[in-house]
């Protein structure tokens, strides 16, 4: 089943809403080393609009984020909830009025104004999770959007190139509660991914939303709901090259 990132994206934001609307925003957040609920809230947001900006303006480079209008939120909690909907809403709004199709610019080159719908789904649900984490709760992510987060995420670091994985080195992941499988090996420009089976020098098995918050570094290696077969340290090699 193909995900509607779309519909995805709506509500998401709308679950990060609701839970920030009843939590202390001075909060930290551990996942995010010095951030608390505050900055997250921000950074979020603030992204959103930065998004919807270079869609709307079909930016050819990356524009800065400090400079994006509206990209503060406001002191009082019930328009902090209303600002951080209001700026996933604009990224589609942006979409909607320059066009699905037309090419902006983005980390991985210019693409398509609705690659962005993908991009910003899979920052709030990592967010989100980082929410959750700081609060000691469950991370409630769907596997459905764990498994396409992870594919999302891969192909991220497939467009920043480098060395990644030692030239013998493949790594397999599996998830158990949904279809899903991932095969990674090196490549002249850094990494190759590719959905299917295969043996790899090391391989982690678990919930799709746990590998996901895992090649994300939120959720440890050893968290007893994840199996490690093979050499671990490949796996934590990897993670240490990987950006944060």
């Amino acid at each position: 089943m193909t995900l509607d990132v779309r519909a995805a994206l709506v509500a998401e934001n709308a679950r990060l809403a609701e839970l920030v609307g009843t939590v202390d925003h001075a909060t930290a957040i551990p996942t995010c080393p010095g951030w608390d609920l505050t900055k997250l809230l921000r950074h979020v947001g603030r992204g959103h609009r930065w998004a919807a900006t270079m869609i709307t303006e079909r930016a050819t480079e990356g524009l800065d984020p400090r400079e994006v209008p509206g990209g503060k939120p406001p002191a009082d909690l019930s328009g902090t909830v209303r600002w951080l909907t209001d700026s996933a809403q604009a990224v589609l709004t942006a979409i909607d009025a320059t066009g699905p199709e037309v090419p902006v610019w983005t980390f991985t080159g210019p693409k398509p104004a609705a690659w962005w719908i993908r991009r910003r789904l899979h920052e709030e649900t990592a967010h989100r999770a980082d929410v959750l984490i700081g609060l000691g709760r469950d991370v409630d992510l769907d596997p459905a959007l764990g498994a396409d987060g992870l594919s999302e995420w891969l192909d991220l670091l497939v467009a920043r190139g480098g060395p990644l994985l030692p030239a013998d080195v493949t790594l397999h992941l599996h998830a158990t509660d949904v279809e899903g499988e991932w095969t990674l090996r090196p490549d002249a420009a850094g990494i190759a991914w590719e959905h299917g089976h295969a043996k790899g020098t090391a391989a982690v098995r678990g919930p799709a939303a746990l590998l996901y918050l895992a090649l994300l570094r939120r959720v440890p290696l050893d968290d007893p709901r994840l199996e490690l077969f093979g050499e671990p340290a490949a796996v934590r090699t990897f993670l240490e090259a990987t950006p944060y």
